[in-house]
């Protein structure tokens, strides 16, 4: 693997109160809780488009689900101003921390290292739970965060990740060789979920068991949406790099994993396909007929069959259709790098596993793991599946506070396989990977905050006497030329020092 990638998540939140809370409101006062000073705007938001399309137009309107029109309308009445609404924090280790409206959002740095990216995608989740524990404080009610995708109510929320790749991959191409890629998936990439949800009426079958918390909520095939009419391919065409070369492929199809090893695979797996796709290799005949219905069936499916019908006429599974992207990376892909040689084995080793009996893989995999501890639930206390306190507990294992959360007792007890130590995690919590351009972002806000204008993925505006100075970040998604600047920003005593030093200016 050689690409920056990176994790978008956004988090529930809720407070231990018997009346609802504002979720807008709760969201902004959390995000503050990080900050030990007072909050300067730094983040540049002229150069984001979420209505640019990659289909080469930019879009008139975007769906909107009506709850989030409601929350657009009470971020109106707000005292606040939309900068200090969106309350956007740039973190010394490269990250990302906002408000979404009605969800504190964190932005990992970017990555080249799939094993950098764990690490801090789960600092993330430690940055929110000492921001709910300054919170919780503050208010004496416990304010408590879930990594999931749904309220259980109709309402969904995101966990995207993201991947640059080649800008010269004909968009067709590269939506009809990913799109079966992502609908599959979820077998061994789900979080597992207890109901079945629409957007129109919320819980429609309270019952159920399926494996992804996402697949209910997706409408069409590709759409620069996200928030309404989703779609499995998001063409939403925001490179945060040079437009000319790249693209940022923007995947919202996946669910929040609390298993890191979960994130591991999923991340990794797609990036390798991603690689396939640059140079090519995917057939025509992974084509799925309706891949909409396809992605609901196999959520839903607990025989673990998950049959598929092809565009070619023929039927296969889910399990046989990733072996067939597995076998395309393992002819075609270096398996002497590290990451890969992980990423080919586990791959294999899980969809085997899949094939022969899914619920070996509870040390895991978050659907697997989620359905063993409520079946055991269920048998313990004699109740049945639709019982309001099952819905709870399924809640409870996304809690991201390690002395309530059920996948942190899981953990704890050494029951979860891991990918990453406690150490790497609080090492990405307060420093940036050396190896990306995120290392330079992260260091200017630690070592010159007061002389920062503006902070975009790809830019930087420091002040210097007066003046306003760039430094372009777009050549730094190449590793070597990141280096550099990282190092010189390192042996920078002052901003003058760091800008003649780039030549810059």
């Amino acid at each position: 693997m050689n690409r920056l990638i990176g994790i978008e998540t956004e988090y529930g939140i809720t407070l231990n109160i018997e009346q609802e809370c504002d979720p807008v409101r709760e969201s902004i006062e959390l995000i503050k809780s990080y900050r030990h000073e007072d909050f300067r705007p730094m983040w540049d938001y002229k150069g984001e488009d979420p209505f640019r399309d990659e289909r080469g137009f930019r879009a008139n309107t975007l769906h909107e689900h009506p709850d989030e029109a409601n929350y657009q309308e009470m971020d109106q009445q707000h005292p606040e101003s939309f900068v200090e609404i969106k309350s956007d924090l740039i973190l010394t280790n490269g990250a990302r921390l906002y408000n979404d409206h009605a969800h504190p959002e964190y932005s990992t740095a970017e990555c080249q290292n799939l094993f950098d990216l764990i690490a801090h995608d789960k600092a993330g989740e430690r940055i929110l739970q000492q921001c709910a524990v300054r919170r919780s404080q503050k208010l004496n009610k416990d304010v408590i965060l879930y990594k999931n995708n749904t309220d259980y109510k109709g309402h969904s929320y995101g966990c995207h990740d993201n991947y640059l790749m080649r800008r010269d991959i004909p968009f067709d191409y590269l939506k009809e060789s990913l799109i079966p890629f992502l609908v599959t998936r979820q077998i061994f990439a789900g979080a597992g979920k207890l109901g079945i949800e629409s957007e129109e009426e919320g819980m429609v079958s309270p019952g159920s068991y399926q494996i992804s918390q996402r697949a209910d909520f997706f409408q069409v095939e590709a759409s620069v949406d996200t928030m309404h009419k989703r779609p499995i391919f998001n063409t939403r065409d925001e490179p945060h790099a040079d437009p000319q070369k790249y693209r940022r492929l923007h995947g919202i199809a996946g669910d929040a994993n609390m298993s890191e090893y979960s994130t591991a695979l999923k991340i990794g797996s797609t990036a390798l396909v991603i690689d396939l796709i640059e140079s090519r290799l995917i057939p025509d005949n992974f084509a799925v007929i309706e891949p909409i219905r396809a992605i609901k069936e196999i959520s839903r499916d607990q025989t673990y069959r998950w049959q598929l019908n092809l565009k070619n006429g023929k039927t296969t599974t889910a399990i046989d259709l990733q072996r067939q992207y597995l076998e395309l990376a393992q002819q075609h892909l270096d398996p002497n790098n590290g990451e890969t040689d992980w990423i080919l084995a586990e791959w294999g080793a899980i969809l085997n596993q899949l094939e022969q009996e899914p619920m070996e893989l509870v040390d895991r995999i978050d659907w697997v793991t989620k359905k063993w501890l409520l079946t055991t639930f269920v048998e313990e206390e004699g109740i049945e599946w639709d019982d309001p306190w099952l819905q709870s507990l399924a809640l409870q294992y996304h809690d991201i506070d390690p002395e309530s959360g059920l996948y942190y007792a899981l953990e704890t007890q050494g029951s979860m396989r891991r990918v990453v130590t406690d150490g790497q995690i609080n090492h990405a919590i307060h420093n940036p990977p050396k190896d990306t351009r995120a290392y330079f972002r992260g260091k200017s806000i630690d070592k010159f905050t007061n002389q920062i204008e503006s902070v975009q993925w790809d830019h930087v505006t420091f002040s210097l006497n007066g003046k306003a100075i760039s430094v372009n970040m777009n050549k730094l998604t190449d590793p070597e030329i990141a280096e550099k600047y990282n190092r010189v920003l390192d042996q920078a005593q002052t901003v003058e020092e760091l800008i003649d030093n780039l030549g810059i200016g």
